[in-house]
């Protein structure tokens, strides 16, 4: 069966716009925009995110650009709206130890509330306390247990008074020291040198009377300190039973204005009780010194005040009030700050001071209840990150530490203070994970274990079948984004392109690309040519502008190489036909932008016995799936012509002035025709050039970037002038791919240009050479059995019979040799 041309409709889809049934995208921009194309991710989608059991958090596998974010965070708000809004979260400071600060949940909106009536209650206590305790009949009741100790110390000071006078002393207080002098007879004071002008007798009486004075003082301060002791703690208690009442009222409004169920209501009212104590065991800190309103006592005074209303003040660090629904967090930037939380730590006296109040609550924590999106590439970019979240995973308490969120450095050293150590707390969160397909793949291998937590599998594709359905739903996702980003509207011809493009970008007539973002871009550089004309409707040819600009911007290398064939620097052979010499065609990723190249292959042919020759192996210069290619080539060879075992051959194949080395088996079929004419002597045509990887069975196999290919082989004879010899010869198999320029279907339909198909080998060479191939499978089995029954073959002046007869030739000329050797070998013994 010869090799087909096909007709011009059959190289591309052509979609009509008046099959999509609008005008303008204009009529299409309120309706719902499904999942295109991507029903099972969806559908996964919404098993992981409804699915309420540990371990079922989501990995959303897929390439970029194919939506795999913006679908889920549509998923998840989705599913959030028919959850329960989650709790607030507060840090409170533990009274008992500072160090471990409390944590409380309280329902939606009570943190905020109970945050401002802490607020509110160090506000007021601080007006109303120092009030209290000017008022008149706290002051009257203080200056009666003053009073009541005064008389007290009076009556004790005057006894001991008179027991200094006995004893001829003065006893007097200065500054708080009792002091005693020495009386005269007159009772006058006695001077120093008076003193001891005394008679020895005398000065002894007075050494014996200030010993039993000094042993009086000492009783009398004994005596003194129970009662001022006594005075201080009634004082205390006065102040106590002034300032409680105000202290209970103000945190009975606390718990009165929390009146909601509260799971952790225990743990709240413990706590409550704890700032009343403490309050109260400090109340003489809310008490200004007037006396002294600018000392440096005032001030010590206003910062321990400041520290015991800052220890009774609520750290809201997850704040849900005004939620309707739970939680949606995109992480975008995660570290171990962001995700887990933090501990931020202030500087005081050089030393580095945190409190309950220092503590900020990460993505984790606010995402609880509802769900969380992580980019995997992301998490395992930070050091130290993923194995803290594969933690997370398998307990499910979060735990914020100090140092390891980024808030600052803990002190060390035997004056430091002791390190934050926040009470963990249960998250329920659901994580959404994307990555791509070896990023999940390479987990499962590498983590089974936390790969086991992902058990929910969102797998995007890259294309999708075409339907009536997809092609109105791409063109509701045109309506929106034109709607959204304020672009004008498309007419049904643009949008046609638009979807031709996308079929494009499948390389499948009968799929689209599932990559919508590739669209989105096409879409608004369409509106900008559309716009740039000064349009209100993007037309088709805004479309075609748009991608004419893009290719401007692209295609830069693609024109050197081109130009390095024009100038003749490259050799490649458009016309005519040449034994062992043909042209193959390859294509060149940019990652950005791909295209189409000619590249000449040559082969040359001997007897010998080495086989088959690689030159780009030999040299390291191709790569594996190449060099698969060529040893399924050598097999497919090898049984071609098995009948004329042993082979004596020695052929060598090289890709000619290729110096950035080669990869792919798409030409293995241009290298099997190359080594068929060289054998054969049989001229290949030049016009024609080939792509096809062939199998041991010599049937074509498809290949991928068929179209940059073509377009890139018809660039090349477009340059040199079309005579309608040239085309290209392509595996049938790739016939659902091709989706080719329109430059390359008019000149199919003018004659100028060809596009042949093949299903096996032996059709691609009868097209070559013009010659019959004699390599079909049916000519093969009855040449063999023609060779099997000692009679000649049946198929005679084939492309098959002339290679034979060289290779037996070649067989000839290695037996020949052989014997020669042998002969010199014996003459030399």
């Amino acid at each position: 069966m010869p090799a087909q041309a096909l007709a011009p409709h059959q190289l591309r889809l052509t979609i009509v716009p008046d099959s999509l049934g609008f005008a303008t995208t204009a009529e299409l921009q309120g309706q719902p925009l499904p999942w295109i194309g991507q029903e099972r991710a969806q559908a996964a989608a919404q098993f992981g995110l409804n699915m309420q059991q540990p371990d079922y958090h989501l990995f959303v596998l897929g390439e970029v650009g194919s939506g795999r974010a913006s679908l889920l965070r549509q998923a998840m708000h989705e599913a959030a709206a028919r959850r329960p809004v989650p709790p607030d979260l507060c840090y409170l400071h533990n009274f008992d130890h500072p160090e471990r600060p409390r944590a409380l949940r309280l329902p939606a909106g009570q943190g905020r509330e109970l945050r401002q009536s802490m607020i509110d209650v160090a506000r007021n206590l601080q007006a109303d306390i120092p009030k209290r305790l000017a008022s008149p009949d706290f002051k009257a009741e203080a200056e009666r247990i003053q009073q009541q100790w005064q008389a007290q110390e009076s009556a004790a000071f005057a006894q001991l008074d008179q027991f200094a006078q006995a004893r001829q002393f003065n006893l007097s207080r200065e500054g708080g020291q009792m002091v005693f002098t020495l009386i005269g007879a007159r009772g006058q004071p006695l001077t120093e040198a008076e003193a001891r002008a005394l008679p020895p007798e005398r000065r002894a009486e007075i050494d014996v009377a200030e010993q039993a004075l000094r042993a009086e003082i000492g009783r009398f301060l004994d005596t003194m300190r129970p009662l001022e002791r006594a005075r201080d703690e009634a004082v205390a208690a006065l102040r106590r039973r002034a300032i409680k009442p105000l202290v209970e009222q103000s945190l009975h409004e606390v718990r009165q204005g929390l009146r909601k169920q509260i799971k952790d209501g225990a743990k709240l009212s413990q706590w409550l009780d704890r700032v009343e104590r403490a309050l109260l065991e400090h109340i003489d800190l809310f008490e200004p010194l007037h006396d002294e309103p600018d000392s440096d006592a005032e001030a010590d005074r206003k910062d321990a005040l400041d520290d015991l209303l800052a220890r009774c003040q609520v750290n809201l660090v997850v704040d849900n009030s005004g939620r309707t629904a739970a939680p949606v967090v995109v992480e975008d930037h995660p570290t171990a700050r962001t995700l887990f939380g933090s501990i931020e730590h202030g500087l005081e006296a050089d030393a580095p001071q945190a409190d309950h109040t220092s503590i900020l609550a990460g993505s984790l924590l606010k995402a609880h209840g509802g769900f969380i999106l992580l980019h995997l590439q992301d998490v395992a970019a930070e050091e130290g990150l993923w194995p803290r979240l594969r933690r997370f995973l398998r307990c499910g308490r979060l735990q914020i530490e100090e140092g390891a969120g980024g808030g600052g450095p803990a002190a060390h050293g035997p004056g430091a203070p002791a390190a934050l150590l926040p009470e963990p707390v249960d998250v329920e969160v659901k994580i959404v994970l994307i990555g791509s397909v070896e990023e999940y793949y390479a987990l499962q291998e590498a983590d089974p274990d936390a790969a086991r937590r992902f058990r929910a599998k969102v797998d995007f594709v890259e294309r999708f079948a075409a339907t009536p359905a997809t092609r109105q739903a791409t063109a509701i996702f045109v309506a929106q984004t034109c709607h959204k980003r304020g672009l004008p509207h498309f007419n049904p011809a643009a949008v046609a392109l638009l979807l031709e493009q996308s079929h494009r970008e499948a390389d499948d007539q009968g799929r689209q690309s599932a990559l919508f973002a590739h669209t989105e871009a096409l879409l608004i550089e369409s509106a900008a040519q559309c716009q740039q004309r000064g349009g209100t409707l993007v037309d088709a040819a805004d479309v075609h502008a748009a991608l004419r600009a893009r290719r401007l911007r692209h295609n830069y290398p693609e024109e050197q190489l081109h130009e390095s064939i024009t100038e003749g620097e490259r050799l490649i052979t458009l016309t005519g036909s040449v034994a062992g010499q043909i042209n193959a065609m390859t294509q060149i990723d940019l990652g950005d932008y791909r295209f189409g190249f000619p590249v000449r292959i040559t082969a040359r042919t001997f007897a010998g016995q080495e086989g088959l020759l690689n030159i780009e192996r030999e040299v390291d210069m191709s790569g594996p799936i190449h060099d698969k290619g060529v040893l399924i080539l050598h097999s497919y060879l090898t049984a071609l012509f098995s009948h004329v075992a042993p082979l004596a051959l020695n052929a060598s194949i090289v890709f000619e002035q290729e110096y950035s080395g080669v990869e792919g088996d798409s030409a293995s079929c241009a290298e099997l025709y190359a080594l068929l004419s060289s054998l054969s002597g049989l001229p290949l045509r030049q016009g024609i050039a080939v792509t096809g990887a062939l199998n041991q069975h010599g049937e074509v196999l498809p290949v991928g970037g068929i179209n940059e290919k073509i377009e890139g082989w018809f660039q090349a004879c477009q340059a040199a002038g079309l005579d309608g010899t040239q085309g290209v010869l392509i595996p049938a198999r790739n016939q659902r791919h091709l989706m080719l320029d329109r430059s390359v279907q008019d000149a199919v339909e003018r004659g100028l240009f060809h596009v042949y198909t093949m299903g096996h080998v032996s059709e691609g060479i009868a097209l070559l050479t013009g010659e019959a191939s004699g390599m079909s499978p049916a000519e093969l089995v009855q040449a063999q059995a023609d060779e099997m029954a000692g009679g000649a073959t049946t198929v005679e002046d084939t492309v098959m019979q002339r290679a034979e007869v060289t290779l037996r030739a070649y067989r000839r000329a290695c037996q020949v040799a052989g014997g020669a050797r042998r002969g010199r070998g014996v003459r030399g013994r």
